[in-house]
C-alpha cells in the first residue's frame, strides 16, 4: 500500500477543490471557499486537512474550530451549514484522517469533534441520526413539474399570484428585504440570527452561484430566500416569510419561483435543506414531493465527554428561546450575531 500521509492544507484551494470536483459523493461545504466565507463572517478558524495516499490528494476533511464560555470548545465539519464530514476517494484514509482530527482535538482542548455527514455514516462512531434533508428530483421541465404537485399546493401557489404578490431575484440589491424578513423570523422562533455580513460575503463569493429570491407586496418582501448551487443541485438554505401575511400564502410563490428557476438553468434536484420527520416543515417540503435523505452527525469525542445537545429542544435553553421571542427585533439584530456566531 502506498504511504498515507495527513497535512494541514495551506494552498490557495485549487488543489483541494480539484480534488473535491472529482468526488462523485462530494457536497458544496466539502469546497474551500467556505472557510473562507466562515473566516470572514465568524472569525472562527478553519483546520483543512488533506490527506494524500503515495503523494496524491485522496481525501479531505473541513474543520472549524469554536471556542466560547457559553457554548463550550469543539471542532465542526462544516458549521452553519448541513453538510460535511470525511470525503475521500480510499477508504484506507480514514483512519489518519480521524487521527489527525484527535490530533487537533487534544491540541484545541476541544471536547469533540462533530462531523455532519450526508447519506451514509462511517462505522463505530457515536451518531445521531435524527434529522433529514429533503431533496426534491425536478421534472425536465416547469409544466411537468407543476402537474407533479396535488391540487391543494397548486391552489396555494395560485392564491399567491392573485394576491398582488411579485417575485424578484437578484443579489445584493435585494439583501435588506431579505434580512427584514429573515430577521423577523428567526425572532419569532426564538432563534439569534446571523449578521448581515454573512450573507454580503456569501453572495459575494462568486463559486457559491448565490442569489436573492423575494416576494414582495408593494415592494416590501414578505417572504425571502438565498439560493445556492453546486453541481446540477440548487439549495435554499435560509428562507423565511412574514407571518403576518401567511393567508397570502407567499411561501409557496416563494419555493414555487425558486424551483422554476432551477428547472430553467438545467438543474435536476431541489435541496429544501434540513428538517425533522414528522414536523411542520418537514410536512411543508414533502407536499412538494420533495423526499428524506438521512443525515448522520458522527462524534469524536474526548474522554468523559458526553454528545453534546447544542439545539433549541434541549430543555436548558427553552428559557432563552421564550425569552428571545419577547425582545424586539431591533435588539435581536443587534445581539443576536455575537451569540449565533457560537451556535454551529
Amino acid at each position: 500500500m502506498s504511504r498515507i500521509s495527513v497535512e494541514l492544507y495551506q494552498g490557495d484551494g485549487r488543489e483541494w477543490d480539484g480534488f473535491v470536483a472529482s468526488q462523485p459523493a462530494a457536497t458544496s461545504y466539502h469546497r474551500y471557499l467556505w472557510k473562507e466565507v466562515v473566516e470572514k463572517s465568524f472569525g472562527h478558524r478553519g483546520y483543512y486537512l488533506l490527506a494524500r495516499c503515495g503523494g496524491a490528494p485522496a481525501g479531505v476533511l473541513p474543520l472549524v474550530h469554536m471556542k466560547s464560555r457559553l457554548f463550550g470548545n469543539f471542532l465542526v465539519s462544516v458549521p452553519f451549514f448541513n453538510y460535511g464530514g470525511v470525503l475521500c476517494s480510499d477508504l484506507a484514509v480514514v483512519p489518519a484522517l480521524l487521527e489527525e482530527g484527535r490530533r487537533l482535538m487534544r491540541k484545541t482542548g476541544a471536547a469533540h469533534l462533530e462531523l455532519r455527514h450526508l447519506g451514509e455514516s462511517l462505522p463505530g462512531l457515536p451518531t445521531r441520526s435524527h434529522k433529514v434533508t429533503m431533496i426534491l428530483r425536478l421534472a425536465a421541465d416547469a409544466e411537468s413539474q407543476w402537474r407533479r404537485f396535488p391540487p391543494k399546493l397548486r391552489n396555494q401557489v395560485r392564491k399567491a399570484q392573485k394576491s398582488g404578490l411579485e417575485v424578484a431575484t437578484g443579489g445584493e440589491d435585494l439583501l435588506d428585504g431579505f434580512y427584514e424578513v429573515f430577521c423577523r423570523n428567526m425572532r419569532d422562533l426564538g432563534t439569534p440570527v446571523y449578521g448581515r455580513k454573512f450573507f454580503e460575503n456569501l453572495l459575494d463569493a462568486p463559486q457559491a452561484h448565490a442569489r436573492v429570491v423575494s416576494v414582495t407586496l408593494g415592494g416590501r418582501a414578505v417572504a425571502s430566500g438565498i439560493m445556492t448551487r453546486f453541481r446540477e443541485s440548487v439549495e435554499v438554505p435560509w428562507a423565511s416569510s412574514n407571518r403576518d401575511y401567511r393567508e397570502c400564502c407567499p411561501n409557496n410563490l416563494l419555493y414555487w419561483e425558486a424551483i422554476r428557476l432551477a428547472i430553467g438553468e438545467g438543474a435536476v434536484s431541489f435541496d429544501f435543506g434540513r428538517s425533522t420527520p414528522g414536523e411542520g416543515t418537514y410536512n411543508f417540503k414533502k407536499q412538494w414531493g420533495a423526499e428524506p435523505v438521512p443525515l448522520y452527525w458522527q462524534y469524536l469525542l474526548r474522554e468523559g465527554a458526553s454528545l453534546p445537545e447544542l439545539n433549541p429542544a434541549n430543555p436548558k435553553f427553552r428559557l432563552a428561546v421564550r425569552g428571545w421571542q419577547r425582545l424586539p427585533v431591533a435588539l435581536t439584530r443587534l445581539l443576536g450575531p455575537r451569540i449565533v456566531r457560537n451556535i454551529p
